[in-house]
């Protein structure tokens, strides 16, 4: 593709985030008028101070998670198809969202048992405390992830490994839902569909924080990702450390996921379906292309999903998880099939 092409395309990436920025803030169960919309972002009070604070503590917050959030899992999406070059490889591979689904249900599903307080009922204290046991699920896993990657050679192996552990976090959360009570299996359940608008307040701030600090170390890996994809023989005649350029890779990717998962729950579908998305219309294996190519993407599909999760005649908001399912298959299955036609 030109270079022309190109600036086209990320242009245009650029331009619907700002689009579907707007209509996420616009559009809603409450129909708020554009008018007081802008006057609201702007500093004024507006005529109604619940449209006030539908738009600067729900819709706002909402918008710039899923931003960053989309834009994370995507980021990673790629790293991991890459590192073990494998289409299907994606942000959850490695078993680190089932880490933090682990750690979330310890806390979560043995809280009533234990302590006899539901954490559900705790508010802001108890979604602080399943953030945090999330970090800690993901960051162990991680952790051992690491750790294995010093010790075997394959990546088949490490990915071997990385659904092991995932399969053993969820026999070990089937257990505890056996012994737990119903509302605390209820709430468990709730968190693991996948919201954006968990993040709110001082949270909000933090984690868009913290992911401005982590994607742009991402594209340091520019040149590392695109000797990976020589292969491992001729990428080490280059002077590549193999197992060091994919402990570094794998590091990037499940920090991403770790931290998005702990703060939005396990999001599914957008890190798998983002990546092709961008090489089916990039149609480039460059990533000094492909990276922020994803990020837009990225952003901009997570945007996309959560309107279509709180669009007007909802009560509420759909799971997250069922509507980038429904918007990421068709992506994955369209690329798939143009990919086969250009074959043929």
């Amino acid at each position: 593709m030109s270079r022309r092409a190109t600036t086209f395309f990320m242009t245009a990436l650029g331009g619907s985030i700002l689009l579907f920025l707007v209509l996420n803030l616009l559009l809603g169960s409450v129909m708020i008028p554009a008018s007081d919309v802008v006057e609201i972002l702007l500093g004024g009070d507006g005529d109604n101070h619940i449209w006030r604070t539908i738009v600067l503590k729900s819709r706002l917050p909402q918008a710039l998670t899923a931003i960053v959030a989309g834009a994370g899992l995507s980021v990673s999406g790629l790293l991991m198809q890459t590192v073990f070059r494998n289409p299907l490889a994606g942000p959850s591979v490695l078993g680190i969202s089932s880490g933090a689904s682990l750690g979330v249900a310890f806390v979560v599903l043995l809280s009533g048992s234990i302590g006899g307080v539901a954490l559900s009922r705790l508010g802001m204290m108890g979604e602080v405390t399943v953030t945090l046991a999330a970090i800690v699920g993901s960051m162990l896993v991680m952790s051992l992830i690491a750790y294995v990657a010093q010790k075997v050679r394959g990546n088949v192996t490490l990915l071997i490994m990385g659904v092991m552990i995932g399969y053993i976090a969820n026999a070990v959360i089937g257990v505890l839902k056996f012994f737990s009570a119903e509302e605390d299996i209820r709430a468990y359940v709730i968190w693991g569909l996948g919201s954006f608008a968990r993040v709110s307040g001082g949270q909000t701030t933090v984690f868009i924080v913290i992911m401005l600090c982590l994607l742009p170390l991402s594209f340091l890996l520019v040149k590392t990702l695109n000797l990976l994809l020589l292969g491992d023989s001729y990428a080490s005649n280059l002077g590549l450390d193999i197992r060091r350029a994919r402990l570094t890779v794998i590091s990037c990717a499940g920090v991403l996921v770790a931290v998005v998962t702990a703060y939005c729950g396990p999001i599914v579908f957008l890190g798998l379906a983002v990546p092709h998305l961008c090489r089916g219309i990039f149609r480039t294996s460059n990533h000094a292309v492909l990276l922020p190519a994803s990020l837009l993407a990225g952003a901009s599909l997570a945007l996309v999903c959560s309107l279509i999760a709180r669009l007007p005649g909802f009560e509420g908001a759909l799971p997250v998880n069922s509507v980038t399912a429904l918007v990421g298959a068709p992506v994955v299955m369209w690329v798939l099939f143009n990919k086969r036609k250009a074959a043929i």
